[in-house]
């Protein structure tokens, strides 16, 4: 399925029916006087928020959304039906904007949230509504009023708990994979990933916690550069980021720092949000290297707040259950005991990990 996460759409709520001039015509009611009914109120055009989308894929091939217009009045005083609502489903985490202004107009986060984006117009007045002492047989009506129209853009933010970021090949897909039963595309090239992955990952509850893998950041990301300026926004939500480091790097602070600039670059709290810095592939190094490695970051992390510092392989199985322990208990999850964090100097292969159930 391709994944869309922006999309422009145009809605139209319905027009009001019209009212009608109508009189009262019976046998043995002399001067019945007016009669006609009122038009109808146009529908209204809502959003609703659907836990079974993923994507705002069908809005790439349809991009107006017109509600049902009112039906006009009939007479003796019948009111026009009212045009039915449009209910428009999108996928949890779908942000609505006014396309002209960029004012937020509402955030569906919730199955079952709902946002009314149009409202239908009112109903014209029959002439009934014009009866007077000076004016016994009125002949005016009124039109119904014209729907709301707006051009809205939908942003898709992804609803993740924990973040998984880092430069390309740190190894995010791997992760994600043996985390969880999510299957993305892996390979030993760059830029692999190319849309957000998902992974529910089982709690020590029994109940899961959703992870996204994040395609890779490059420098300049933020404005723009790679893909990153694309799906940065899919980390906003998120509690937690799980900055991925790969071990074969030439430079490992250098690597951090490119990923933590372009989340200072970006805004919105990305740089001040809880994040473990966590070192993989460990595999390529020897014991005296590792050590060295996680020193530098250690020391680099004390220095930016990283709230903490571990070393895995992805690949390997190696440090997994360490570091679920540690996201549990940043996360604030009860019952996330499990094994204390790794220690790097007497690093031992561990039991290979499991694979949990996926949404």
């Amino acid at each position: 399925m391709q994944f869309i996460d922006q999309a422009r759409i145009a809605v139209r709520a319905g027009r009001g029916g019209d009212g009608i001039v109508a009189f009262r015509r019976e046998k043995y009611v002399p001067a019945g006087g007016p009669s006609g009914g009122d038009g109808g109120r146009g529908g209204n055009v809502l959003l609703l928020a659907d836990a079974n989308l993923q994507t705002l894929l069908d809005f790439k091939y349809k991009r107006l959304f017109p509600a049902q217009d009112g039906r006009r009045g009939g007479p003796n005083r019948s009111s026009g039906a009212s045009g039915d609502h449009l209910i428009i489903k999108v996928p949890c985490g779908t942000e609505v904007r006014d396309c002209r202004t960029g004012i937020l107009l509402g955030d569906l986060t919730d199955s079952g949230d709902e946002l009314l984006v149009a409202a239908g117009g009112r109903g014209g007045l029959g002439n009934a509504h014009y009866l007077s002492n000076r004016n016994r047989a009125p002949e005016k009506s009124t039109e119904g009023k014209e729907g709301e129209e707006w051009l809205l853009q939908l942003e898709l933010k992804l609803l993740a708990e924990v973040g998984i970021i880092g430069l390309p090949n740190a190894g995010k897909s791997t992760l994600i994979s043996v985390l969880s039963a999510a299957r993305p595309k892996i390979a030993d090239y760059p830029f692999t990933t190319l849309v957000p992955n998902l992974g529910v990952v089982r709690r020590p509850s029994g109940d899961g916690t959703v992870f996204a893998d994040i395609p890779g950041l490059i420098a300049g990301a933020a404005q723009g550069a790679g893909l990153g300026h694309d799906f940065l926004r899919h980390i906003e939500r998120t509690r937690l980021l799980i900055h991925l480091v790969d071990a074969g790097s030439d430079d490992l602070l250098a690597a951090v720092a490119v990923v933590e600039q372009e989340l200072q670059a970006y805004g919105h709290g990305l740089a001040d949000r809880p994040r473990l810095l966590v070192l993989n592939k460990i595999e390529l190094l020897d014991a005296e290297e590792l050590a060295e490695a996680m020193a530098n970051l250690r020391a680099h992390g004390e220095a930016v707040g990283v709230a903490s510092t571990l070393a895995i392989s992805a690949a390997m199985a190696q440090g997994l259950e360490p570091l679920k322990a540690v996201v549990w208990a940043q996360l604030g999850i009860d019952g996330a005991g499990g094994p204390p964090i790794l220690d790097t100097r007497t690093l031992e292969p561990t039991a290979s990990a499991s694979v949990n159930q996926s949404s």
